[in-house]
């Protein structure tokens, strides 16, 4: 009796001492990994935004990424962009955030943050950065550390819609156009074409960052760390766009706001409702899919100093700062922008892609749309070399800035407040903004 009592306090003994170890249903000591991992298999989460198209492409180049890594499984989660960011803060700021996420334009925001991993010291090892384009490189270094690896690139330009050209009779429009000529065509279009059919969409918001480096300026600058603009460099945008408003060749403010320029299923470019607008190159093929009406893309309208439109970062990479596998997600970040196997699934999605190999392998079997889009890379590419611009990036705050700038914008269409005073209103808005995001 003595004996069998002996022995199961031993037993209990022996459960409570292996549950004090650290040792985690892993396997592993002072476990670190990922729930669900086995031993020798590593699981790392990967998040992006995007519709169900993207959503599938990127599943089915992960697979392929998992073949060739047996022991690396990927979790993959998406969302619509328009809950994307919210759904990243809050696990950042919870600490379960995924290994690997795909950031934007507001990448400056995150490393501010201190909440990417430095890539440095993976890069020619886990991670080969030859041949990807010197500008994409640089543009994932912040403060001195490369934090962000770009998964494609575009350059925004004018959509147009030639099917509506042709219906007003008008020629197409010389691309070494200015914006007053722009303002007069999108005008002369909703003259002709009549039955609430307008000239372009207004892009006030998306567009100031060309206004401001068509005239030297830039909405941040970086290398010193403060706006790149004053309330005076703006203000002559924003009544462009109220001239060309009365003018009757703008979208109308309330067919603007239930009917965005960007979201697809409701944009008037697809509906023949709208001539043209701005648009990333990568969204070309996007739009063309939903309407029989031909699109191409032309050159933004030019400034002083040129069209300021450059080759720039659509979107990329960055890992968590916390992940406990950097080696994997560096090795992860190299299949994205080097394998051809991944290029070719993935084809324009997220922007062409940013090694000159994949570039080439795709042109090869571009069909009429994508050719569109690689003859347009390659002018913006030429371009540039004689009209050199900096790559901007959004300011600290961006979200709100951005959300400040549509106000705005509605503010003056909906004749709330005069342009002198909603610009006004906007610079110091913007102002605090940046400073409370510092």
């Amino acid at each position: 009796m003595l004996k069998r009592i002996m022995v199961g306090m031993l037993a209990s003994l022996l459960l409570f001492i292996t549950a004090c170890s650290g040792t985690d249903h892993t396997g592993k000591s002072g476990s670190t990994g990922s729930a669900g991992e086995a031993e020798g298999q590593i699981e790392l989460r990967m998040m992006w935004w995007g519709d169900q198209k993207r959503a599938d492409i990127t599943n089915e180049a992960l697979k392929i990424f998992m073949e060739k890594h047996p022991n690396i499984k990927i979790v993959g989660e998406f969302s619509p962009s328009s809950g994307y960011f919210d759904k990243l803060n809050t696990q950042l700021a919870s600490g379960t955030a995924p290994d690997i996420f795909f950031l934007g334009g507001n990448v400056v925001d995150y490393a501010k943050k201190d909440v990417l991993l430095n890539l440095d010291p993976y890069v020619g090892n886990e991670l080969k950065l030859d041949g990807m384009d010197p500008a994409m490189v640089e543009y994932g270094r912040i403060d001195g550390k490369l934090q962000h690896i770009s998964a494609g690139a575009n350059a925004r330009g004018i959509v147009i819609n030639k099917a509506l050209f042709e219906k007003a009779g008008m020629p197409m429009p010389n691309q070494d156009w200015d914006w007053e000529e722009y303002a007069a065509v999108s005008r002369e279009l909703s003259e002709k074409l009549g039955n609430g059919v307008y000239g372009t969409y207004n892009f006030t918001v998306d567009g100031m960052d060309i206004y401001l480096k068509q005239r030297g300026k830039q909405l941040y600058d970086m290398e010193n760390g403060t706006l790149g603009f004053a309330q005076e460099d703006i203000l002559g945008w924003f009544e462009y766009w109220e001239r060309a408003s009365k003018a009757g060749g703008v979208v109308t403010p309330e067919l603007q706001v239930s009917n965005p320029h960007d979201d697809t299923s409701k944009s008037l470019l697809i509906t023949g409702k709208a001539a043209m607008s701005l648009l990333p190159s990568n969204q070309l093929a996007a739009f063309q899919s939903l309407t029989e009406d031909p699109l191409v893309l032309y050159p933004v309208p030019r400034g002083p100093k040129g069209t300021g439109v450059v080759f720039e970062s659509s979107q990329g990479l960055s890992g968590y700062a916390n992940t406990k596998h950097p080696k994997e997600v560096a090795l992860l970040m190299d299949f994205w922008i080097n394998d051809p196997e991944a290029a070719k699934i993935l084809g324009n999605d997220r922007g062409v892609p940013v090694t000159e190999a994949n570039r080439e392998l795709l042109q090869k079997e571009a069909g009429p749309v994508e050719e569109i889009v690689y003859a347009y890379t390659s002018l913006v590419s030429e371009a540039t070399k004689k009209e050199p611009f900096d790559v901007s990036y959004n300011p600290p705050g961006f979200a709100e800035f951005s959300k400040l700038a549509q106000t705005t914008t509605q503010e003056i269409g909906f004749g709330r407040k005069d342009v002198k005073q909603a610009v006004a209103d906007f610079y110091n808005g913007t102002v605090r903004i940046f400073e409370s995001n510092q």
